[in-house]
């Protein structure tokens, strides 16, 4: 299967939590097999991209869904903007919050996003701080003011942030592009479940760069 893309001017590629937190480089963290080696893909899909956006989970050491003993990982927890506990991580200032060796600095970057920061919010996507969706993180605006319709996405992890953004940025129109090869998903099945419900949604999967082409 070959996607055409539209004039790069229309394009953008958006790097969604690519952090040492989510790689075996922050064993303690929430490592996701492979996810350090991520940077060669999400680096050359920028090449087909006139934007590039990336996002962050930028973490409280005092926020309210952290586990413990009492309230292990995944245990459920009451909020507006959270559901589950988890181990700490992505804490500002520790190595789990920078992005991973080889990746632009953040500066570089066209448009970032900082999510998480309130002690009480722990969002997925990185289009919306809220569960809700209601409250904007500004990407979706700013691609939108960039004029752009097609989103390139590839970042960590499959089966939380990336679908919940790739999601995202479907219902607010974007023809969007998982580029699999700059993806890793934290295990086999919840991985699967994730590219079958965005490719239900409507974004389209590939498994290597190849498989675009740009519009003459």
């Amino acid at each position: 299967m070959s996607v055409t893309l539209p004039a790069k001017s229309q394009v953008a590629s958006f790097d969604v939590d690519a952090q040492n937190t989510f790689t075996p480089v922050c064993p303690d963290e929430l490592p996701v097999p492979q996810g350090d080696e991520i940077v060669a893909a999400l680096n050359a899909q920028a090449e087909f991209a006139s934007v590039r956006i990336g996002s962050k989970d930028a973490h409280s050491p005092k926020a309210a869904w952290l586990a413990d003993d009492a309230n292990p990982q995944y245990s459920t927890i009451e909020g507006e903007n959270m559901d589950v506990r988890w181990v700490a991580h992505a804490m500002v200032g520790t190595q789990g919050f920078d992005l991973i060796t080889g990746l632009p600095p953040v500066t570089d970057y066209d448009y970032f996003v900082w999510k998480g920061v309130e002690c009480d919010m722990h969002p997925y996507g990185a289009c919306y701080h809220d569960f809700a969706e209601k409250l904007s993180t500004g990407a979706i605006e700013f691609l939108r003011g960039q004029g752009i319709t097609t989103v390139i996405v590839g970042g960590l992890a499959t089966d939380y942030c990336v679908k919940s953004t790739v999601l995202q940025l479907v219902k607010a129109g974007f023809a969007v592009i998982v580029n699999l090869t700059a993806c890793r998903g934290i295990a086999p099945d919840t991985t699967q479940a994730a590219i079958d419900e965005m490719q239900q949604a409507g974004a389209v999967c590939i498994e290597q760069l190849d498989q675009l082409t740009t519009a003459e």
